[in-house]
């Protein structure tokens, strides 16, 4: 039997709980709220009772749609929104044709029927009653899908989505003032992704909104191989570009998560790894000087995970994703928490910007067997994504591992 607390790493982290899921373990992104916890996964959404964190509960899933992935969502108030995209691992279900180079020239044909073959747009949920999502609206979009949302209030959500026509994934702006019935109010890309208005990219590798955080009306977005944008958003229908950074080449790419700190003019800037035993680079999360927006500057990196050799050991090894000080949750502009794929969670210091220190970590043992779609895995943690409650407990998501509850002890 899998015991999820044999083989556990930790510093100044104490595990708390841990689920399978209702033996359905994975998953990517994780949403907190009212006393339950929202997993994206490729088949659907798990929804937990975390109500007593020592013992979570698995009390519902959403189905999903065929081919498709459900592994992004988001929730704020009594809503719940859920991507649908094509699964692209049903055509190329090696990594490296998803992450190795640009998509340019896919379209949404190439999967079969959408709304028949596979789903793509994004879910509405109501959620007063957390243990019973109702669907109450959609968002159908012409092409793939989308990937991640925002959404932290107001009238308008930002997703990633791959429309008929692009190269790749682009910004989409949903209004979302009649969530019963959500419609497109604006989109941007970077010039040389619109592929059915002339457009021809100036790159070989892969550039395509992972997705951004928006503050103030300024959307901050990673790019995976096409590096950062400042963008504003205040009017949704004409985005204006504020500024563009890309470090890849030389460094590797992947850009995937923004956390804007704005109460300290900064900027957390994830670069995901995506290949196995640091095959794509060791990967970095910079800290940006963002006192002048137009003109954002680079001046640290987190400080990358060093008591073990990560790179050797299966799997990914480098940042993921951010907790993103969502409204309601942890917010904290000197405490950073990330996770690292096969090093686990991670906390930072960063009240000197210049130079960042590591507070703890945890790193899950190896999961009890592989649940994930991709093919030629070896079985290897992989921390995912965490977001952490106001009161300091930390979800973490695994691909194949399950939840785990944990609690930051400070520094």
């Amino acid at each position: 039997m899998f015991d999820p607390t044999e083989g556990i790493r930790a510093k100044n982290i104490r595990f708390v709980g841990y689920s399978d899921q209702g033996g359905m373990p994975g998953g990517t992104q994780v949403m907190a709220h009212n006393g339950h916890v929202y997993i994206g996964k490729n088949e659907g959404v798990s929804v937990l009772d975390v109500s007593d964190p020592r013992k979570p509960r698995a009390v519902n899933f959403l189905e999903g749609s065929p081919n498709s992935w459900h592994i992004h969502l988001q929730t704020h108030d009594n809503l719940l929104l859920v991507i649908d995209s094509v699964d692209f691992y049903m055509v190329k279900p090696i990594e490296k044709d998803y992450y190795g180079k640009s998509i340019s020239g896919v379209h949404s044909s190439m999967y079969g029927v959408r709304g028949q073959d596979f789903a793509a747009g994004m879910r509405v949920y109501d959620i007063e009653n957390p243990a019973e999502p109702r669907m109450i609206g959609y968002l159908p979009v012409d092409g793939c899908g989308l990937h991640r949302i925002w959404y932290d209030g107001g009238r308008y959500a930002y997703a990633s989505a791959l429309l008929d026509g692009y190269s790749d994934h682009i910004l989409l702006i949903i209004d979302l003032s009649d969530p019963t019935n959500p419609v497109e109010a604006g989109r941007w890309w970077i010039p040389g992704m619109w592929r059915d208005g002339g457009e021809e990219p100036t790159w070989k590798n892969r550039v395509a909104l992972h997705h951004a955080v928006v503050a103030d009306g300024i959307a901050y977005g990673g790019w995976r191989d096409g590096g950062m944008t400042i963008v504003d958003v205040r009017d949704p229908a004409n985005p204006q570009l504020v500024a563009h950074r890309n470090w890849c080449p030389p460094y590797g790419g992947g850009t995937h998560s923004c956390l804007p700190l704005l109460d300290r003019d900064l900027l957390i800037v994830a670069d995901e790894a995506v290949l196995d035993n640091c095959e794509d680079g060791v990967k970095y999360s910079w800290v940006f000087d963002i006192r002048e927006k137009s003109n954002p500057m680079s001046i640290s990196t987190l400080p990358t995970p060093k008591e073990r050799e990560y790179c050797k050991e299966p799997g990914h090894f480098g940042p993921h994703n951010l907790h993103e000080n969502r409204v309601g949750s942890f917010i904290s502009s000197d405490t950073i928490f990330a996770t690292y794929q096969n090093a686990g969670l991670r906390v930072f210091d960063i009240r000197d910007p210049y130079r960042p220190e590591e507070l703890g970590y945890f790193v899950p043992p190896l999961p009890e067997r592989m649940t994930e779609r991709r093919k030629n895995r070896p079985l290897a943690t992989h921390t995912t994504d965490v977001f952490v409650e106001s009161n300091g407990l930390a979800y973490l998501s695994d691909y194949n591992a399950g939840l785990y509850i944990v609690e930051y002890l400070g520094d």
